[in-house]
C-alpha cells in the first residue's frame, strides 16, 4: 500500500458545484450540502485502512463542526468494479452500520473527484460559507495508528475557526491516505 499526501491548501480556490447519488437513495448538490457558515466534503471510501483507521474520530468530529454551521458530505469516487468493497450497495451498508451523520455520496463516472482534486483517502476539503477553499490538511495526527493524547483535533479547529472567522489555519499538515481508485 503505497500512501499519498494531497497539495496544501490553495486557499479561496471555489468549490466546484456537483450532484450525486446518496446511500439514503437522495441526489445533493453543492447547495444542498453547505451550511449556513461553510462546508466539509469528505473523499473516503469503505476498504481504505486509512480511513477505517480514522473513521470513529471522524463521525465525531464531523458531528462537532455540524453544531456551528458547517455542512458534511462524503464522497466515493473509486472504481467499484475494481474495487468491489467500494460498491453503492457496500458503501450503503456502511453509512448504515456507522449511521453516519452525513450523505455518503457515489462519484459513478469520477467527475467530482477530478473537479475537486482529489488525491486520495481521506482527503479533506473544508470551504467557508462564501464556498472558497479554506482548509486542505489532515484529521489529526495519526495515520493507521490513534494520534498520541493531547494532539489537536486539526480538522474540527480548522472548521470552527473558518465557521467563526472565515478564514482557515495558516499552518497545515496535509492528510495521507491509499491513491483513490481511478477507473481505466
Amino acid at each position: 500500500m503505497a500512501a499519498l499526501t494531497p497539495p496544501i491548501c490553495d486557499c479561496d480556490w471555489p468549490a466546484p458545484e456537483f450532484a450525486l447519488l446518496a446511500t439514503d437513495g437522495r441526489t445533493y448538490s453543492r447547495g444542498d450540502v453547505a451550511g449556513p457558515n461553510g462546508m466539509l466534503i469528505l473523499f473516503i471510501c469503505n476498504h481504505c485502512p486509512f480511513v477505517i483507521a480514522i473513521l470513529d474520530r471522524l463521525i465525531r468530529d464531523v458531528r462537532d463542526v455540524q453544531e456551528h454551521g458547517i455542512g458534511v458530505a462524503a464522497i466515493c469516487s473509486n472504481d467499484p468494479v475494481a474495487y468491489p468493497a467500494d460498491s453503492f450497495e457496500n458503501m450503503g451498508k456502511m453509512a448504515q452500520e456507522r449511521d453516519f451523520p452525513f450523505p455518503y455520496l457515489h462519484d459513478v463516472d469520477q467527475s467530482v473527484a477530478h473537479a475537486y482534486g482529489a488525491v486520495c483517502t481521506p482527503d479533506f476539503f473544508g470551504f467557508g460559507r462564501d464556498m472558497g477553499l479554506q482548509y486542505r490538511g489532515r484529521l489529526d495526527a495519526s495515520k493507521l495508528e490513534p494520534p498520541p493524547d493531547g494532539q489537536p483535533r486539526e480538522l474540527y479547529d480548522a472548521m470552527v475557526q473558518i465557521a467563526k472567522t472565515e478564514q482557515g489555519p495558516r499552518e497545515q499538515t496535509p492528510s495521507i491516505g491509499c491513491s483513490i481508485k481511478w477507473k481505466t
